[in-house]
């Protein structure tokens, strides 16, 4: 046999080096966006109209209500004479650009009726609103009935409707036919059915008793607590 004839061929495979991760590029970082670059630079603005019957007194406490805006709260704000309406606007400086909206709830609350200190408190919590309805959304009366609603809802001196704001924790309003509530939801609920009954006929005593009893259910639930004594401390457990 020749040699070439007794050769046998053998494949050699060749091995390939595995290739190298790819490397990624670091997480970028990013600073969080202010107020006006959220909005892609854009100026926001707010008008709230004043009515007629509030713009003295809005000249008494204007600089109660400019100052938390303006200096706390970064927006600017200014009273346009010819149109009667407080303007808003954001600038660089506000930090969230909700406090645009707080601050124009906060106008809107003082031209409905409520005093600064109780309106301001729309600018540091979150969980507050203003809720409006009239008499003659509960019950159509008119004449001497109309005007009998109106007494028992404000009582003698204001005791019923002051009796209905300290129990519920709200701030209450009426104006003529119209009723503003300022509170938490719940809190504005338990005193809305309590200003219903006493538009519908119900007499105050009634509506006390009855006042005083959700009040206390309500007190109950928040209050109820158990102390569990623990090695580092005590624990509170709350049940809704």
């Amino acid at each position: 046999m020749q040699a070439d004839e007794g050769t046998i061929s053998m494949e050699v495979e060749k091995v390939l080096p595995k290739p190298k991760p790819a490397a990624f590029p670091s997480k970028p970082s990013f600073k969080p966006l202010k107020a006006h670059e959220i909005s892609e630079g854009k100026v926001q603005f707010r008008k709230v109209s004043v009515p007629p019957h509030r713009y003295t007194p809005l000249k008494k406490v204007w600089m109660e209500i400019y100052t938390p805006i303006y200096e706390q709260m970064k927006i600017d704000i200014r009273m346009n004479l010819k149109a009667r309406k407080v303007e808003l606007k954001t600038r660089q400086e506000t930090p969230d650009i909700s406090n645009l909206q707080k601050c124009a709830d906060f106008v809107h609350a003082f031209m409905l009726g409520f005093d600064v200190v109780d309106a301001i408190a729309l600018l540091r919590m979150d969980e507050l609103y203003v809720e409006s309805f009239e008499i003659k959304d509960v019950k159509t009366l008119r004449g001497e009935h109309l005007s009998r609603a109106i007494g028992r809802l404000s009582g003698k001196a204001g005791k019923t409707k002051f009796a209905i704001e300290n129990s519920t924790k709200t701030r209450i309003v009426i104006a003529d036919t119209k009723i503003h509530i300022l509170g938490s939801f719940a809190n504005i609920k338990i005193a809305r059915d309590s200003l219903c009954s006493l538009i519908l006929g119900s007499p105050a005593g009634k509506v006390y008793s009855k006042l005083r009893a959700v009040t206390a259910r309500l007190a109950e639930r928040w209050v109820l607590a158990f102390e569990l004594e623990l090695g580092d401390g005590i624990q509170y457990f709350q049940f809704p």
